[in-house]
């Protein structure tokens, strides 16, 4: 089968097409013809070496797929790595159905952009009406769904910030109130005007640097930033519990594979609600382009760039 594979870590560079073995599926597990796989941010560093989770060479990235299993049976599936191929085997506890009515787009932007977005919301953030949220990259695969399911659960002010006009256009578009410019140079005062000079509940945030450290101090009483990511490959600066009792501050980390630790079965309620609102129509991905396995390195630049909007896809049948 063909597959993108990573011998050395590194940049977008080091991603080639080869031909490999067929995987097989083990007990437990089944075996997907790949459909589509998805592209994260976090695949961007899972090639360099710098994910959260350490990777081993050599390396097939890609976290998600959609395709069909042997019985023909519709499914996306979470995998440790071996996304970016024709054919990978998943765990069979992995792997969901996708239901009638929910594209391939829908389907793996549900999968992990929209399982980030819910859990943030409903686990770390608890929103409650009438809350102010931000989103940062708000045009993203996250931030894009991240605004409509906050105006959806009854937010009262959804603030998106993004790098261009478009973006902020697409934010707005999706449900946000406002939509600000996230090259501010003060990050506290554009939030806080905003929000009609009032400091904001939540804000949602994977871009790190002055972003984080200028968001945490427009936080009101009680507010919560989740912080779920590091698109600017910048470190926030340290934070000093002692400082936190100026505003009740809450500052929460979220790495999606942990929701699975959780009781009650927490991400299969996630895609299940997901899944229902694309059906009823009032939830959607956006599409931010589909690449062949020949272009992975292009889908890459894309991504570090932070130049995309809304979910990527790599098709394997190209």
């Amino acid at each position: 089968m063909r597959a993108v594979q990573v011998t050395e870590f590194g940049g977008p560079e080091v991603l080639k097409v080869v031909e490999l073995p067929d995987p097989v599926a083990g007990p437990g597990q089944v075996l997907i013809e790949v459909d589509r796989a998805g592209l994260n941010y976090a695949d961007t560093h899972q090639a360099e070496n710098s994910y959260l989770a350490p990777s081993a060479l050599p390396l097939v990235p890609g976290a998600e797929v959609v395709g069909r299993t042997a019985e023909g049976k519709r499914v996306v599936a979470l995998v440790t790595d071996g996304g970016y191929a024709e054919r990978v085997a998943a765990e069979e506890a992995m792997t969901f159905p996708v239901p009638d009515g929910v594209d391939d787009l829908n389907a793996l932007s549900m999968l992990v952009q929209g399982a980030t977005a819910w859990v943030m919301l409903r686990k770390n953030a608890h929103l409650e009406s009438g809350e102010t949220v931000v989103v940062h990259a708000a045009a993203g695969g996250v931030g894009s769904i991240a605004v409509q399911l906050a105006k959806a659960w009854g937010a009262g002010r959804v603030i998106a910030t993004a790098s261009s006009e478009e973006k902020r256009a697409l934010a707005v578009e999706l449900g946000a109130d406002v939509a600000v410019d996230s090259r501010a140079d003060n990050m506290t005062d554009v939030l806080r005007e905003a929000n009609d000079g009032r400091r904001v509940d939540i804000v949602l945030d994977m871009v790190g640097g002055p972003t984080t450290d200028q968001s945490i101090a427009a936080l009101a009483p009680f507010g919560r930033l989740v912080f779920y990511g590091m698109a600017g490959r910048r470190k926030p600066k340290p934070i000093e519990l002692g400082n936190l009792l100026g505003h009740s501050t809450t500052v929460a980390g979220m790495w999606l594979p942990h929701a699975f630790t959780l009781p009650g079965n927490v991400f299969g309620a996630a895609l299940n609600d997901l899944f229902a609102m694309v059906q009823a129509g009032t939830l959607r991905a956006v599409a931010g382009g589909e690449y062949a396995l020949e272009e992975a390195r292009a889908a890459h630049e894309a991504l570090r760039s932070r130049g995309t909007t809304g979910k990527l896809l790599l098709n394997p049948r190209q």
